[in-house]
């Protein structure tokens, strides 16, 4: 197992520093920082020393390592856009983020599992029938229209929920949440809603499709031969074995949910990394746009790697075959 963490860490320091370098070099060709920071108007003289002391006069390999050697010390540089250091920026809107991506795959998982359960156990029940037609609705329509229309219905027409921003929040140390306050819990809902309804119909499908494949196979026919009950059967057997590729789907959409946050960030005014980050596309905010994305590298990586560590939790096979190969060695 340690051996396994050690391997999965050093790939992804690979991955990391892959990431880093795409997106370094992807932003280097977006727009001119010194126009967009000065102006038109600004001397041709002036215009020169900006870019020596912002260093972009620099060879891109040297421009690159000090980046990395920078970012590994926590240091992302200034915004070109507010001069304001960037690792502050996103640290200020990284909770609204996590927050919401929290919320929307809570929501997702909450609901899609035991969707999936029941349409898997009975297939043939009209509940059933209204999931799949409702799980179509949710993988066909765009996030922003489902967005839009949420606001109409239940903003501008009942006036139950807010229509954006996040409410009011509360100062926990360095970390802000809105979970806390009954505006909060009321702004949440409906970008939670909007970001997580993709997420679920995935999940209840995959789970759905797991339960009609693992209820088919010879164990769960032995074991009812055995004269176990429906429940040992469907929840001690069938689920179990149903939630390994679930994990990894899981695990992988949950990653998608916090980089694909950018889309309702934006029609919900939510005040997120996503939604820096669009501001800072229009401004050529290279150092905030690659920080970004190191970040979403980041997370993905992370997540990969508790997906992986939870397979030797859910899945006795694999341990018992760490098991062989510890032994055999």
């Amino acid at each position: 197992m340690i051996a396994f963490i050690v391997r999965r860490i050093i790939q992804a320091a690979l991955v990391m520093l892959a990431v880093a370098f795409i997106a370094f070099a992807m932003f280097n060709f977006v727009g001119d920082p010194v126009a967009i920071i000065a102006g038109q108007d600004l001397p041709a003289e002036q215009r020169v020393e900006l870019r020596k002391t912002l260093g972009l006069d620099d060879p891109m390999p040297v421009r690159f390592g000090r980046f990395v050697v920078n970012a590994v010390q926590g240091d992302f540089g200034l915004s070109y856009r507010t001069t304001q250091p960037v690792g502050q920026m996103i640290a200020e809107r990284l909770p609204a983020t996590l927050e919401l991506s929290l919320v929307a795959a809570l929501f997702a998982l909450f609901a899609g599992i035991p969707m999936g359960v029941f349409s898997g156990l009975y297939p043939h029940h009209w509940l059933s029938r209204l999931m799949l037609t409702i799980s179509l609705i949710g993988v066909s329509l765009p996030t922003f229209l489902i967005g839009i229309l949420l606001i109409y219905i239940f903003a501008v027409l009942l006036g139950w929920l807010p229509s954006f921003g996040r409410g009011e929040v509360v100062k926990i140390g360095f970390w802000s949440t809105g979970l806390l306050t009954i505006e909060g819990l009321k702004a949440i809902i409906l970008p939670a809603i909007t970001l997580g309804l993709f997420q679920l119909t995935l999940i209840m499908r995959l789970v759905r499709a797991e339960m009609l494949e693992v209820l088919r196979t010879d164990y769960i026919k032995f074991a009812r031969a055995r004269g176990l009950s429906n429940r040992a059967v469907h929840f001690g057997h069938a689920l179990k074995n149903t939630l390994v590729p679930v994990i990894t789907i899981t695990g992988l959409q949950l990653g998608s949910v916090i980089a694909f946050a950018i889309i309702t960030e934006t029609v919900f005014s939510w005040p997120g990394v996503g939604l820096l980050f669009l501001q800072s596309v229009l401004y050529a905010d290279i150092p905030v746009m690659a920080t970004y994305l190191v970040l979403i590298g980041f997370l993905f990586v992370l997540i990969n790697l508790i997906v992986d560590m939870l397979y030797f939790v859910v899945d006795p096979r694999l341990r018992s075959q760490a098991a062989r190969v510890g032994g055999a060695k």
